[in-house]
């Protein structure tokens, strides 16, 4: 494990355990407007001094309150009967709610990617399990904005995959990941020759209609339209959507992402028509009725597709006044 030399906390057992701590009673606070007086659809019981509620999903109404203790529990048996053949949910359980089906976000993510750690952080890293649990972490780590954190956790994982010999797929995942915390970051470029890389990866590997490709060119195209590389980022999404319809269905999380991508691509470029934004807001404008439906209002991505419509709208204005 000489790769993980850098970040020692990473593989220290008791730190694991504190840090998830630390994260649970974060999100037990960010969560507690929320929460008051809920119970646990889990275990029943309510939230109390010793241990409070959460609800980091798409879950509404009095649905989805839980003890951050309860849904590691419960993620932790999926996995051990999916270890085991006998079926059910599996690992999934650890970032998707039993409940909605959506997967958790913010803190709560945070919380049970450090519960996740702190579960399988004594296996060796040659297991399945462990290299999962890694990721669990990282992607965790993203989603509660500790990406400095995630930054360490992403490289150390890519390193260990390949010092094992990992199958290629799961390097390229890794590197997503990666690409994900060196944009947040601002190393831009980087995460560009990354996105590229992965994508062109996967389509090799596994066609054009697999959800891993279909999401790698929505995250490249958007890293293009990012560096306002317009022509680029509509061409790739003009060549990806109609695959993506196919496959997923336009009430899909995934799809609802890639038409995201493909209005901003459209709105943000200055040499776009006035009928050209046009489309782009009414795209916008069904995505984010569709992704408040299914996700809910709370979610990452529809508040943000809200506010992007707003920005459209305003573009459209300016542009209306003008003509």
């Amino acid at each position: 494990m000489a790769a993980l030399a850098t970040t020692p906390w990473l593989l220290d057992a008791a730190q694991a355990t504190q840090r998830y701590e630390e994260a649970a009673a974060e999100a037990v606070e960010a969560c507690a407007d929320d929460t008051r007086g809920q119970a646990c659809y889990i275990c029943h019981g309510e939230g109390d001094e010793d241990e409070g509620l959460v609800r980091g999903c798409a879950c509404r109404g009095a649905t989805g309150y839980a003890h951050v203790t309860c849904l590691a529990r419960v993620a932790e048996d999926a996995g051990n009967r999916e270890l085991r053949g006998a079926g059910g949910p599996g690992f999934v359980r650890w970032h998707t709610c039993g409940v909605c089906e959506q997967r958790y976000h913010g803190l709560v993510a945070c919380a049970l990617g450090w519960a996740c750690w702190k579960t399988y952080v004594g296996r060796p890293e040659t297991d399945d399990v462990w290299r999962c649990a890694m990721s669990q972490l990282g992607n965790g780590l993203s989603a509660a904005g500790h990406h400095e954190d995630a930054l360490s956790v992403d490289e150390a994982r890519l390193s260990m995959l390949r010092r094992v010999g990992a199958p290629e797929d799961s390097i390229l995942i890794a590197q997503g990941n990666l690409a994900m915390t060196y944009r947040v970051l601002g190393r831009l470029e980087e995460a560009l020759r990354m996105r590229q890389e992965v994508y062109s990866g996967l389509l090799r590997l596994n066609g054009e209609e697999h959800p891993s490709t279909i999401r790698a060119a929505s995250n490249y195209a958007s890293l293009l339209n990012e560096l306002k590389r317009y022509e680029e980022a509509k061409a790739l999404m003009r060549k990806n959507i109609p695959v993506a319809q196919r496959v997923l269905g336009e009430n899909n999380e995934l799809m609802l992402l890639v038409r995201w991508n493909q209005a901003r691509a459209i709105y943000d470029d200055p040499g776009a028509t006035l009928d050209d934004i046009r489309e782009a807001v009414a795209m916008l404008e069904d995505s984010a009725r569709t992704a408040r439906r299914v996700l809910g209002g709370a979610n990452p991505i529809a508040s943000a597709m809200e506010d992007d419509l707003r920005r459209a709208r305003i573009v459209l204005a300016i542009r209306e006044a003008l003509s």
